[in-house]
């Protein structure tokens, strides 16, 4: 449990470790308790030998068959919905450790990227739509598997190519020390539906998801927002280090001139995934501080992300306020959230989203506490993204948060699977 840093200080720690593959895991959890029992990589043992598994994303359909399992003599040993993939890989009935991997995710329904390892082979796989991102890399001559480009650039490794949606790449030390790679798609062909809260939020700026530089599309948001909701004011402010690429390009498109009016304290975390509600409105305290001189006698623009619960939101405008700010704007660089997300990003209860508490723009202006509020257009976070207009019959990302429009069936606590948002609370409840 913990930061990684805090547990790799000492070389000695890594020397205990022999071993020609690795995986590893910063869990972030959105089924399951956070506890020590559901820290990844999950391991068993099984007839052919150990297999480890680390996982991003959700599977829909994990509380139902992990039902199933428990209900036929399957022992659970933790809470996560990873766990479901080391049963279905022991009960499968194919020989090989591959085909038995395959045939575990042919079952299973989400996004996900997902990476086993055995004595001898590193697979990797991503979900049939590409939810989930997931990239391969090359050091060295060594395949390297990560969820951004990021951590690559990090290793020094030079960036392959993405793994594409439904496709599982096996990577297998042979006897003579050499490494063969076979990539396979066992999965019914879909087109590519990426994640928009990848861009939106989740991504680090300077990755690039399915050939999308992350922090030229957030700026490209922030220049859409300029245009869509223009506003008198003298300055600026991004909410950081999320809004901070919007906050460029809507300053660079409205003229208006960029300040860092807002302080980050970088050693506080996300208070979006802090667990309790009392313990994130503590944490936006010690996490932003107001940069007075900045602010004190100005209209202020503040840019952020995305707004979910509302109550950052409601303690930045504060802030300002108190930091002297003669009006306070709030323009949000993504589409309001009306719906839950079950692919791998913890957003709350549909009735704990700012957007369904309130009954119009106007009311959520006034909750927060600014003197106008506006949000980019999903047409406006589409062109950012890709360039293009949304197909609301075909919608080319992943968007369901925004729109409603789950991009795979929802399966409820009964095991019935559906394809709208009906299924929703039920969904939430398995959660």
């Amino acid at each position: 449990m913990g930061l990684v840093g805090d547990h790799y200080t000492d070389p000695a720690t890594l020397a205990r470790l022999p071993g020609s593959i690795s995986i590893g895991h910063t869990r972030y959890s959105t089924t399951g308790e956070v506890a020590l029992r559901n820290v990844q990589p999950l391991f068993a043992e099984l007839e052919e030998g150990g297999i480890a598994i680390a996982h991003n994303g959700n599977f829909t359909n994990g509380l139902t068959l992990r039902r199933q399992i428990i209900a036929t003599g399957g022992i659970a040993q933790s809470t996560s919905d990873t766990e479901v993939v080391l049963h279905l890989v022991a009960r499968s009935r194919h020989s090989s450790t591959t085909d038995r991997f395959i045939d575990a995710i042919r079952q299973m329904e989400g996004g996900y990227s997902m990476l086993a390892m055995t004595r001898t082979k590193l697979i990797a796989a991503r979900d049939p739509i590409g939810i989930r991102p997931l990239v391969m890399g090359d050091l060295d001559g060594k395949p390297i598997f990560c969820s951004e480009t990021c951590a690559l650039d990090i290793i020094g490794a030079t960036y392959v190519r993405d793994v594409e949606n439904g496709e599982v790449i096996i990577c297998e030390i042979q006897p003579d020390g050499s490494i063969s790679i076979e990539a396979r798609k066992p999965q019914r062909k879909q087109p590519e539906r990426p994640c928009l809260f990848e861009y939106v939020y989740f991504a680090r700026p300077d990755s690039v998801v399915s050939g999308r530089s992350v922090y030229s599309a957030r700026k490209r948001m922030g220049i859409n927002l300029a245009k869509e909701s223009p506003v008198e004011a003298d300055v600026v402010v991004p909410v950081p280090d999320g809004g901070t690429p919007a906050a460029i390009g809507f300053a660079q498109s409205s003229g208006i001139p960029f300040e860092l009016g807002i302080i980050r304290n970088h050693y506080v975390g996300r208070t979006f995934i802090e667990p309790t509600q009392s313990i994130r409105a503590f944490g936006v305290k010690l996490k932003h501080s107001a940069n007075r001189a900045e602010i004190d006698g100005k209209r202020v623009v503040l840019i952020d992300d995305s707004i979910v619960r509302g109550t950052t939101s409601v303690k930045i405008v504060q802030m300002m306020r108190e930091a002297g700010a003669r009006e306070v704007h709030i323009r949000v660089a993504s589409p309001m959230i009306y719906y839950p997300d079950f692919y791998g990003i913890d957003t709350p209860d549909p009735e704990h989203l700012l957007a369904n508490q309130h009954e119009d723009l106007a009311s959520m202006c006034r909750f927060i506490g600014a003197d106008s509020l506006a949000f980019l257009s999903i047409d406006g976070l589409y062109d950012a993204v890709g360039g293009i207009k949304r197909d609301p019959k075909a919608p080319q990302f992943t968007d369901h948060y925004f729109t409603g429009d789950y991009p795979t069936a929802l399966v409820d606590l009964n095991g019935r699977r559906r394809g709208d948002a009906k299924s929703v609370s039920l969904m939430k409840e398995a959660s």
